[in-house]
Formats: C-alpha cells, structure tokens, sequence
C-alpha cells in the first residue's frame, strides 16, 4: 500500500467520523431544544385539587353571561337569539303527569327514565310509568330522550342493559339521545357495584353506548363532577354527547357537555312536586361563546 492511499483511507475515516459527530450534535440540540420548549400541560381546579387536562376532550365554551335565572329559580340560556331548550328528567318519582300542562309551562324536551338495575340482585326493571310518560310526552309534541339507571359492574352487564332498553324502545321515535346513567349507591347499603373502578366503569359506559349507537341512536353519558373529574376517563367517552349533572345557576364544569341538570327542585305545572330542570345547547354545538361559531 503506498503512502498515497493510506492518506487517502485515513482521510475517509477521519470524514466518516466527522460526520457522525455533527449528526450527534445536532441530535443533542434538538433534544434539548424540544426539552426546553415542552409544552407545559393544561391544568384547572377542582375543590382543593388542580387537575390536569384530557386530551381530545373538547372544553366548556359557553359564555357565562348568557345564563340568566328567573324569579322561580328556572335558568335560560341566551346568546343573541337563540336560547337553549328546556327540559326535564322524570321517572315514576314524579307520579301522573299532564304533559300537555307541562308544553305550556316551557317543557320542550324530556328525559324520561325507561328503566334501572337493581343494586343488590342486580335484577333489570322497566321504570313503571315510562309507557304512560313517553306516550303523554310525545302526543303532548314535547321531544323526548330516555335514560337507563345502570348498576354495570361489567361491560357485558352495560351491553345487556343497552339490549334490554333497545327492546322497550320499538315503535317509539326519539329526538334526544339514550343515556347511560350509573351512580354510585351510599355506602353501607350493600350495593354490587361498591368497589368498581374507574377504567371499568368507562368500558361500562363505553360498551353500553356503542350498542345503543349501533341501532341507529344516539347514546349518552349521564355524570357529575366528581365522577366526571375523578372517575371516568372522559377522553374514551368524547364521541358521545355529555349531560352534566352540577346544580347551580350557571356551569363552571371545565369540558364540554350538551345536556345540563341544573336542580332537582324545579317546578313545572302538570309535574306534582319538585323536578329536574335541564336545559339544551345542541344548537349551540361547534360554535363560539358568543355564539357567531
């Protein structure tokens, strides 16, 4: 080998090399470029904790001063000249009721409870006056949505409860979603569901709705804060429209949601005794807090 070529092999090492070293340099500084700029992650409060947001779960964009509340505790919410509709939540809690009496009272739409689970045999139950309820509702032209009292402790459970709605449901037609609504039971009174977690809870409420959605309906997903901050992973439930359960007279909840129960002492002519009030902002659904989108 003359001397020539062994410079000329050296040399190619010797730009191997420095290649390899600038690439790793220039690794080094994009590392720690990207390290320095991370963004930081969103947090909001909660009580005494601060909470990290979901990603992929749209936020709550109403505007605060919309809400405006009467003399007789009723909450509106007005942006230019759309207002939310109002409704209620009814189940055999509330007895007969005149529905007609209730459209004229400002009832435009209704939750009515189809049925529940017993939270000690577990057993299924159609909610006794929900025949007499959705018929009234609906000849009365108030639109109507149902909600399942679910005591899943397992996704096959929650799919047998979306089975056993579907099958009350034939020959009725709904305009607002089927909700899937599982609360927890005071503790010391036995319940099957106490100790469910979490992550189980969330494929519950997944499976049931994906059932519900299959059949050409809309499904939802009933919560309150605390389940809805501490419990469920609400980014798993973001396809499906949320109906918050928070009693004041406006929502600080901070994602978004289309139905909102507001009291469970509202009055309402036709319903005997005190009545969930909610109210509907699918017409605001995808627009700006002032409304223009």
């Amino acid at each position: 080998m003359n001397k020539n070529t062994r410079t000329q092999r050296q040399g190619g090492r010797g730009g191997r090399l420095s290649c390899i070293c600038l690439a790793l340099i220039l690794a080094g500084a994009v590392l720690c470029f990207g390290l320095l700029w991370k963004k930081e992650p969103v947090t909001f409060q909660y009580r005494d904790m601060t909470l990290e947001a979901k990603e992929g779960v749209p936020v709550n964009r109403y505007n605060p001063a919309g809400f405006v509340q009467d003399e007789t505790g009723r909450v509106r919410y007005i942006q230019g000249d759309v207002c939310a509709k109002e409704g209620v939540d009814v189940s055999f809690y509330q007895g007969e009721i005149d529905w007609n009496a209730a459209a004229a009272d400002g009832v435009d739409f209704a939750m009515i409870r189809l049925g529940y689970r017993g939270y000690t045999e577990g057993k299924l139950n159609l909610d006794s006056r929900f025949e007499a309820n959705i018929r009234g509702a609906l000849d009365a032209g108030v639109e109507v949505g149902v909600y399942f009292f679910s005591q899943a402790t397992t996704p096959e459970e929650a799919e047998e409860e979306a089975s056993f709605v579907l099958g009350a449901l034939e020959g009725y037609d709904l305009t607002y979603p089927v909700a899937f609504d599982w609360e927890p039971i005071t503790p010391g009174k036995g319940a099957r569901t106490d100790g469910v977690d979490g992550q189980t809870l969330t494929q519950c409420a997944v499976a049931f709705c994906q059932k519900i959605q299959e059949s050409g309906y809309t499904p939802a997903v009933y919560f309150n804060q605390e389940l809805g901050y501490l419990t469920l992973d609400l980014a798993q439930l973001a396809q499906y429209p949320f109906w918050l359960a928070e009693y004041d007279s406006a929502p600080d909840f901070y994602y978004g949601f289309r139905l909102w129960q507001y009291t469970d002492r509202g009055t309402v002519d036709g319903i005997p005794g005190g009545v969930d009030l909610n109210l509907d902002f699918g017409v605001f659904q995808g627009t700006a807090p002032d409304g223009r989108g």
